[in-house]
Order: C-alpha cells, then structure tokens, then sequence
C-alpha cells in the first residue's frame, strides 16, 4: 500500500510504522516495518454476490474442502508463531461463515491483528458489534461506484445500499472502518463520486486498487494507461482538496508504478527536496510485496505469493506449516518474486525507479505476456520518467 496522505501531505496514520518504519505522532500497528507477510486468508469461495473483477472466481454455491473451525485456529496459532502482524479475513464473502467471530476472536488472542474484507451487504449492527466485541480491528467494506455503477459492477441490484448500512453499521460500533475501490473501465468514472460517500458516511480511509488480473478480473476490463494515469491524478487531486477539512488516510494499492508517479508528483507541484523525502519512504517501504510482505491462504489452505496468484500453490497448510512453506528458498517462483529487480526484463531492471516500484505486478506481466519478467501492463510511466534507462541510484529521475 502506498498512502498519498502521508507522502505528499503529511497526514499520519497507524500503518506508518509498518509500512515505512517512519515516526508517526498516530497510535502505530507496529513502530518498524514489518520482517513477516500480512496475510490474507480467504476463508470461503462462497459469496452473495457475483462481482465483475473477483479475483476468486467466487459464486454462491457451497464451497466443499474449505478449512475447518479447528483447522482455522491451528494455522491462526501458526501464524502467530511465526510473527504474521496482521491477518486479513476475506472471500468470497468472509461473513457466509458462521464461525467467523469465533475466527477473528481467536486470532485476537493469539496476539495476531485481524481484519475483514467484505462486500458489506450482510453486516448488521448486530454482527458489526458481535465482530467488535470478538476483536476485530478494522473493516474494508467494498463500494466500486454511485449505486449505479456498483449495483451493475457486483451484479445484485441494492448492493450499494446495503454495503452503505454495513459501513453505517461499522461506524455504529465503534469499528474502524474503510471504503475499498476497485478502478476499471467500467467504474473509473466514479471516482469523484467514491470520495462524496466517504464523506457524507464519516469514513476516514480509502484504498483505492488497481485491477488484478485472475478470476473473473481480466486484462479486458483494465484502463489503458494513459486513462489509469489520469485517474490517479484526479485521486491525488481530490485528496489535496478534502484533506485538510477531512483528514481522510488515501492508499493506492496493487500497482508500484505509482511509487514513481508519486515521486514525479512531489517533485512537480512541491520541489526536488519533497521529492527526494518522498522516495526515501517507498525505498523503505520496498516495492511490490509479493512473494516477501503478503501472502495468502485459501479456502483449501494453499499458500499464494499473494491473494491474487490464486493459480499458483507454493504448498498447503494442511501438509506443513505456513512459515515452512514461506521460508522455503528453493521455490522457484517465490525466488524470482525475491530477487528483484535483478530478475525483471531490461525496461524495468534499467528503469530509474526499479527499486521501488520491483516491476509491480510479475501476475499481470505473465497473464498478458506469459513472460514473468516482462513489463506490467499497467505501468503508465514515460520513458523520460523510467530515466530513459538510467539505473536507480546512478543520475535518473529519482536523483
């Protein structure tokens, strides 16, 4: 995640630390920056609805061989152990299990940070408070629209409303709680729109992805890259303009190209010195995490370098323990995810910014390209920005 708020106007929040070993005068997750993955785990492949961009192919039927009660605290003990900060409980649609407050409890005493991804449409006040009382940390409602767009984007008409009394629910007890947009073609012109609700609902946190490519979100439905740069420009934008009445924390998640844009940014509308505080961040936070800072658990308990590699198993919970399967070096895509940018294509080995950005997304190169070292389709940098092959560190964009 990469926070617009903190980088380019100095707002803090609880993730600084975790993400940029950085002081912070907000209440911190962790104070340093994180030495184990965040991990997802995808409780069920079952959801009330069918949304556009799912990555896990999601449906309402029964999803058989999911992990069990007893199998779900044993690995939450597991993760523990082994020094997960903070675990994501997602989907499908986390709320279709019924043990999920006896989860999330669980990992709460466990020492672990737990945390939901949900569609909001099935959280009450009641379960919003069940959840706040078994520990729950922070909720990421998804909202991808006005109603409109949303209804027609999640494929189920009243989805909007619904996901807006989840967040009112949320708010009701006390949750944190924060709006989660995906941008396509088919959602980009509701930016503005997003940023309206997020106001008018009290939500003080946006995280606004790109599209992954995997399940039912193909490279099809993505923005070309001149429109995904505009749309960038327009949230950073819009962040300036609410941020000092509102306060609003602003992430951009799935897509490292905007590391650099960030830094191009900074330099542009504030000067080389904000610039050069800006790339001293990202350099600490890393790049892309995949396959290092996120991991994933599915439904059956296979571990994926992230939760959108939902078609590459690097092992299975059942069979081993999670830090084993991540500790593993003689994976070999778990190798090529951790040694970049050595391992990229020239573009973005020689690209100004390759150390913060890491070529971004190695799934979205290979579904298009079927090349894991290739470009990400969704890298909208110039070539004057890459530093016209300049090496990071040797005189480029950055310096």
């Amino acid at each position: 995640m990469i926070s617009i708020s903190k980088l380019l106007y100095d707002l803090d929040a609880a993730g600084d630390g975790l993400r940029y070993g950085a002081d912070s005068d907000a209440e911190q997750i962790r104070e340093r920056r994180q030495e184990h993955p965040v991990v997802v785990w995808n409780t069920t492949k079952q959801c009330n609805l069918s949304c556009a961009h799912c990555y896990a192919g999601a449906d309402c039927g029964s999803a058989p061989g999911e992990l069990t009660t007893a199998e779900g605290k044993a690995m939450l003990d597991e993760l523990a152990a082994y020094g997960v900060p903070v675990v994501l409980f997602s989907g499908g649609e986390p709320l279709v299990r019924d043990d999920l407050p006896e989860l999330v409890a669980h990992a709460s005493e466990a020492g672990l940070r737990p945390v939901l991804s949900t569609n909001g449409t099935l959280l009450t006040r009641e379960r919003a408070r069940e959840l706040r009382d078994a520990g729950l940390a922070y909720a990421g409602v998804s909202v991808d629209g006005g109603r409109e767009t949303n209804d027609a984007f999640r494929g189920e008409a009243g989805a909007f409303d619904a996901a807006v009394r989840g967040i009112e629910a949320c708010l009701d007890a006390g949750l944190k709680t924060g709006l989660r947009y995906t941008v396509t073609e088919q959602t980009v012109d509701d930016i503005a729109d997003v940023v309206d609700l997020l106001t008018d609902v009290g939500v003080d946190r946006f995280c606004f992805y790109h599209l992954a490519y995997g399940g039912r979100g193909v490279p099809e439905a993505d923005l070309t890259p001149e429109r995904r740069r505009e749309a960038i420009t327009e949230l950073v934008e819009l962040t300036r303009e609410y941020h000092s009445g509102a306060g609003i924390e602003t992430l951009l998640v799935g897509n490292y190209c905007d590391a650099a844009y960030l830094v191009e940014y900074a330099r542009e509308a504030f000067g080389e010195e904000r610039a050069r505080r800006v790339r001293r961040y990202l350099e600490r936070n890393g790049g892309d995490p995949a396959g290092e800072r996120v991991a994933d658990i599915d439904y059956l308990g296979n571990v994926h370098a992230t939760q959108f590699w939902q078609s590459y198993s690097l092992g299975n919970v059942r069979d081993r323990p999670f830090g084993a399967i991540w500790d593993d070096e003689s994976n070999p895509l778990l190798g090529r995810l951790r040694d970049r940018p050595a391992s990229l294509g020239e573009q973005c080995r020689s690209c100004a910014y390759a150390d913060i950005c890491r070529g971004a997304s190695r799934l979205r190169a290979l579904t298009v390209t079927d090349d894991i070292a290739a470009t990400d389709p969704q890298c909208y940098l110039t070539p004057a920005e890459r530093g016209a092959g300049t090496p990071a560190g040797d005189g480029g964009a950055a310096d």
